[in-house]
């Protein structure tokens, strides 16, 4: 059992490096919506568990869109770890770190991403297997150079981050550059009010420009 992102579902990740990290309102949004994304070259995406829809949209995207990386995000709880590998999620993480959730995560063998944001979570996640790590919230932390400070005396232990929160169009490529950064989460490609007002052809065009951006890293 174990919670560790296997080296093929790391591998897609590393080459597809942007994550769309959504808040989907309404189930019947999830397929245009993961359609949209994989029109703009955009295959990765988490689902927040901020609504009740955020599993029968998971179950959709599955179905109908098999192509599509689908993950789960937001998963703060046993229960939803549970729930999470039930529904066939190809991976989950979560905003903070609780032992609890990564010990049920291994126990689901559930590829599992804890968030972290200091030097004593790095610790406890590593000590709990984990070696993904969700460094968040980015910007609001400090960024690249917080990032740098803080993971410098983890640096050989191959440990390696995906940034979120406060990512943008102008400066999520700053931290591709790094190379313990695999992939960032995006959720400005598809923000929620785009969702709800089913702008497909906008969120397309989001992907496509942040696609065309990692061409050169």
């Amino acid at each position: 059992m174990n919670s560790a992102f296997p080296e093929p579902l790391l591998e897609k990740v590393r080459q597809q490096k942007i994550i769309a990290v959504v808040v989907i309102d309404d189930a019947e949004a999830a397929v245009p919506l993961a359609r949209a994304l994989l029109d703009g070259g955009i295959s990765a995406i988490e689902l927040t568990l901020r609504t009740p829809s955020a599993f029968e949209s998971l179950q959709r995207i599955r179905e109908h869109c098999p192509e599509m990386t689908a993950g789960l995000g937001t998963v703060i709880s046993t229960a939803q770890v549970e729930k999470a590998a039930a529904a066939g999620a190809a991976f989950a993480v979560a905003p903070g770190l609780n032992p609890k959730v990564v010990l049920a995560a291994q126990a689901a063998d559930l590829p599992f991403a804890p968030g972290i944001v200091t030097p004593s979570d790095i610790e406890c996640a590593f000590e709990l297997g984990c070696k993904l790590l969700k460094f968040f919230p980015a910007e609001p932390s400090g960024g690249i150079a917080y990032l740098n400070s803080m993971a410098g005396p983890y640096a050989h232990l191959g440990l390696e981050y995906i940034p979120l929160g406060g990512l943008d169009e102008n400066n999520f490529t700053r931290y591709l550059a790094l190379k313990n950064v695999p992939a960032v989460g995006g959720s400005w490609i598809a923000p929620r009010d785009l969702i709800q007002n089913k702008a497909w052809t906008t969120i397309t065009g989001n992907a496509r420009r942040a696609i065309e951006k990692t061409q050169n890293l």
